[in-house]
């Protein structure tokens, strides 16, 4: 994907939030939600996106999405992941 930060790379809350983005956009046929637009009650997000979501994030952010982190909060709107990503990475838990 076009504009995409290498994993190793200093991460920015806006390159995360157009990569975000960018999964939402294929994912949702290009309904893809506003920043801090809740995507699960707009009903674009079902059980099973929810889990690619997550797969996503671990993947591409080289973090580990643990049970307790499992919280809707941390993944209700665009901004929300992308400050857990941020939080993550800058906790060391790769």
């Amino acid at each position: 994907m076009a504009g995409q930060q290498p994993v190793g790379a200093e991460l920015t809350a806006e390159g995360i939030l157009a990569e975000l983005s960018g999964f939402f956009a294929t994912a949702t046929a290009g309904n893809t939600p506003g920043p801090d637009e809740d995507y699960f009650a707009l009903g674009l997000v079902n059980s099973l996106l929810a889990l690619e979501l997550v797969a996503h994030v671990e993947r591409r952010y080289g973090i580990a999405v643990d049970v307790e982190d499992l919280d809707l909060d941390n993944f209700r709107t665009l901004n929300r992941v992308t400050g857990f990503v941020l939080r993550k990475r800058s906790a060391g838990f790769r």
